[in-house]
């Protein structure tokens, strides 16, 4: 696999050179520096008009498992799959995350197919959204009720899983003036589905091992797909739409985020283990959802051969996953009160995915905020400003603070010995 370990030289470094050495031409290097890293961050886009912007892109090799080697620590985004070395910069990362992506639907999740712009049929009635989707003779409708703002709009949206808001306070959009749109996962994939037997397997009769976080952001993908196509009557801004859910959602949030660069913001919420926590971490924690312990029904059925001692053989783990969603912006949410849901396990990885943001100079798009003492996927009133933070900045264009890494309960965690690069 080669050396895992790639250094790249940050303003914090050179700040600390500048500190040790107070000479002007020290100085006039850092500003020069500084200067050159602001323009750079600000003309990385915020979010993409396409689905996939690596789909181009060759797919790695994936080994089997006995050829895997043991990854005994979290696994570095940077480098690349076959071991060669680290990405150059930021022109390299769309290339870098299809990998990554590449490895989550061979190992985990199955192939989320892609569908041509002639299998696709949209339209709109009583501010309901209808995709249909014909591939081989076969058909699926998907529906989904929009609850706008009074005006013309364009207005920035929310996808929210079960409800216009996910599991978020609908009155944090409302007086926003942001539409809300429900997505109904079941008209995909049933929460625990009969392989084989599940609506989207009309379509895909031949993907039976597929896994619900593969279906399901497939559903919100053509969701997407749909009001791309009725846009001059939706009264949608395309630019500026997220999505939010709550536990086994706030997963599914996840994945469509990592999956459609399309979401310029990711709300996911107490994901718990098979969302934003680590595999490898969360087997080290006891009684939580490990790989080992998760539900066969959302991911493959192989890849629980990565259960238990052969998770360090798994090539990637889910810090990658919430960094796919970089460049764009994303905000973890966590209940520690809940231990099933791993969160020492999760923050740990978002520290080591906020790596990735960081290093680009966009550390202000992905926070994280773990608060105990609230119901499950009830947010708390102290989570209020974080949350209504990230819809300002990414929905609404707002200049506000957005560096947000919250996690009182675990200050004394030692995040930095699972990162070795």
């Amino acid at each position: 696999m080669g050396a895992r370990t790639c250094f790249y030289p940050t303003r914090l470094h050179v700040e600390l050179f500048k500190l040790r050495s107070m000479k002007v031409l020290n100085i006039v290097l850092f500003l020069l520096l500084s200067a050159f890293t602001s323009v750079h961050a600000q003309s990385i886009p915020l979010v993409y008009d396409k689905e996939n912007t690596g789909s181009h892109f060759p797919t790695p090799i994936l080994p089997e498992l006995s050829k895997l080697p043991d990854v005994n620590l979290l696994p570095n985004p940077f480098m690349w799959s076959d071991g060669s070395g680290c990405i150059a910069g930021f022109n390299d990362w769309s290339r870098r995350r299809a990998e990554i992506g590449h490895e989550i639907q061979h190992y985990e999740i199955g192939e989320k197919p892609t569908v041509a712009p002639e299998n696709l049929r949209a339209k709109l009635e009583n501010d309901t959204l209808s995709v249909i989707i014909t591939i081989n003779g076969a058909q699926l409708t998907l529906k989904a009720s929009i609850t706008y703002p009074e005006g013309n709009g364009p207005f920035p949206a929310i996808i929210g899983i079960g409800k216009g808001s996910g599991s978020l306070p609908p009155e944090l959009f409302t007086q926003r003036d942001i539409a809300q749109i429900t997505f109904d996962f079941t008209q995909v994939m049933a929460h625990t589905q009969q392989r084989g037997k599940e609506p989207i397997n009309k379509l895909y009769p031949e993907h039976t091992e597929m896994g619900a976080y593969a279906a399901w952001p497939w559903g919100i993908s053509r969701i997407i797909d749909g009001l791309e196509i009725v846009k001059d009557e939706s009264r949608i801004d395309l630019k500026h739409l997220a999505v939010s859910g709550c536990s086994f959602a706030g997963k599914m949030a996840l994945f469509a985020g990592a999956f459609d660069e399309r979401i310029a913001l990711t709300i996911a919420q107490e994901p718990g283990g098979g969302g934003a926590a680590a595999w490898r971490v969360s087997e080290t924690l006891g009684e939580v959802e490990t790989l080992g312990r998760t539900s066969h029904a959302w991911f493959k059925e192989s890849m629980f051969m990565f259960k238990d001692k052969n998770v360090v053989k798994l090539p990637f783990d889910h810090h990658e996953l919430c960094a796919m969603i970089a460049p764009r912006a994303l905000l973890v949410l966590g209940n520690p009160d809940y231990k099933w849901l791993a969160d020492e396990s999760g923050y740990i990885s978002c520290q080591a995915a906020r790596k990735v943001w960081e290093h680009f100079d966009i550390a202000d798009r992905m926070g994280f905020s773990f608060i105990a003492g609230h119901g499950h996927c009830i947010l708390p009133q102290s989570q209020y400003p974080e949350v209504e933070a990230f819809i300002d900045k990414f929905l609404l264009g707002k200049d506000v603070n957005t560096t947000v890494m919250k996690a009182p309960l675990f200050e004394k965690v030692d995040y930095s010995r699972w990162i070795d690069w």
